[in-house]
């Protein structure tokens, strides 16, 4: 498995797709909300350049917003 910090895996991706939408900051989003599996060691996180490639591939899932349970009334006193 190859790992990679954050900056090397965003400059694997660029090597790879020079017209790539995706950001440094979008990639580090993904690692830090567990949508993008890593390992963090110390202050910095680890991804594996294999499950970045599939997870890329396959796309993420979107979810949709909740729909509001209610509304707030206002009270007459």
């Amino acid at each position: 498995m190859r790992m990679r910090t954050l900056n090397e895996a965003f400059k694997y991706i660029q090597d790879n797709d020079p017209e790539t939408c995706l950001t440094k900051s979008a990639l580090r989003r993904l690692v830090t909300t567990g949508k993008l599996p890593s390992v963090k060691v110390g202050t910095k996180y680890l991804i594996s350049l294999e499950i970045l490639e599939s997870t890329l591939k396959s796309g993420f899932s979107v979810q949709k917003a909740p729909e509001p349970q209610g509304k707030i009334r206002p009270i007459n006193i």
